[in-house]
């Protein structure tokens, strides 16, 4: 089971508990499960009861008591413990990062598409939504714009993209940008996209630059157009997560050379926190749609590479090693580690090149 299906799994004991007269509330969009804390227990934990207790009317140990049975009654779960004020402490069966790395590499760049509670419309789904963006005749609105088209298509929108005039052809040579019409906005009220304009030519980075530069920041930013964006060293976040997508491919290419192939399996020692960051990424995904940012897209491309960064040098043996199952279970989330960023890239219109 998975971080997204063990959501899904907490929100439907609550739904249950609540058919069944124990709890009076509204079940919630969205259920948070993470690592457990200190004085937690097993693979993952939920705050859900703490969260349910002031609308139930009851305090939240006595909520997190209700939810227990129908948690424990689940496919999956092995065991729910209670700790502090009312935390559920939730074992799995298996290794759920082993079936989270299997999830991701089924999926491959497609991962997270058409997964999250949020509608494109804010009401629950983007799936099959029609969803209409307009724009003025500016260039960082256009690609913002086109970018969020991309990320809410992934979640299962139909969406139409227009602008006041057409793009310049520059802007469709050089950042590839192109909408559906050109115009005033259909008679259908349109969601406007205005961005804080850019405030250089970003033109002159190239499409790859040109386009992070405007998606990176939140809209309400300001963006920056320098060359700090063309440069290969660690504080350009766009190398790290294109380093990060081309180390993969390279960790990729030396095993095939050894002889060895991926595998998911138990995966020890920095990866808890990539992990966590690859389980977010349907979560991510949703809520860029629902919002229309892209930026938030971007940024979480960020954490997962500088997760991922610290992590890549343990996948191949090192010295006289053998491959074993645990460098197989490395190089398996490492290949997974790679279709998240090349999917998050692909979405924002960027490359994710196999060398750099």
């Amino acid at each position: 089971m998975t971080p997204v299906e063990l959501s899904r799994t907490v929100l439907h004991a609550v739904r249950r508990a609540v058919d069944a007269g124990e709890l009076n509330v509204t079940v919630p969009a969205r259920a948070v499960v993470a690592p457990p804390g200190p004085g937690g227990c097993g693979d993952y934990a939920t705050s859900i009861a703490l969260q349910l207790a002031r609308p139930a009317g009851q305090p939240s140990r006595r909520v997190a008591e209700v939810l227990r049975p129908y948690l424990v009654a689940a496919d999956g779960i092995t065991d729910v413990v209670l700790t502090g004020p009312g935390f559920l402490n939730i074992s799995l069966h298996g290794t759920a990062p082993a079936d989270l790395v299997a999830q991701i590499l089924r999926h491959g760049p497609r991962y997270g598409y058409g997964y999250g509670p949020g509608r494109a419309d804010g009401s629950g789904g983007a799936s099959g939504r029609i969803v209409r963006l307009h724009c003025p005749h500016e260039l960082r609105a256009v690609v913002v714009a086109e970018a969020a088209a991309r990320i809410l298509r992934s979640q299962g929108a139909h969406v139409r993209t227009s602008c006041t005039a057409p793009p310049e052809p520059e802007w469709t040579a050089t950042l590839g940008v192109r909408v559906d019409a050109a115009g005033p906005a259909s008679a259908a009220p349109p969601v406007n996209v205005r961005p804080v304009p850019a405030p250089a030519d970003p033109l002159r980075l190239g499409r790859d630059a040109g386009r992070w530069a405007l998606l990176h920041p939140a809209a309400h930013d300001r963006p920056r157009i320098g060359d700090e964006h063309l440069v290969q060293r660690e504080g350009n976040p766009l190398f790290r997560v294109r380093y990060a997508h081309a180390r993969t491919r390279a960790l990729s290419r030396n095993a095939a050379d050894l002889g060895f192939a991926a595998e998911p399996g138990p995966v020890s020692g920095t990866a808890q926190e990539l992990l966590v960051a690859l389980a977010d990424h349907p979560r991510v995904l949703a809520a860029a749609a629902e919002h229309r940012a892209p930026d938030r897209l971007a940024r979480h491309l960020v954490t997962v590479g500088d997760a991922a960064l610290p992590f890549l040098p343990t996948v191949l043996p090192r010295g006289g090693e053998k491959p074993s199952a645990a460098h197989r279970a490395r190089l398996a989330l490492a290949e997974a580690v790679g279709a998240v960023l090349a999917g998050g890239l692909s979405l924002l219109g960027i490359d994710a090149p196999d060398h750099l």
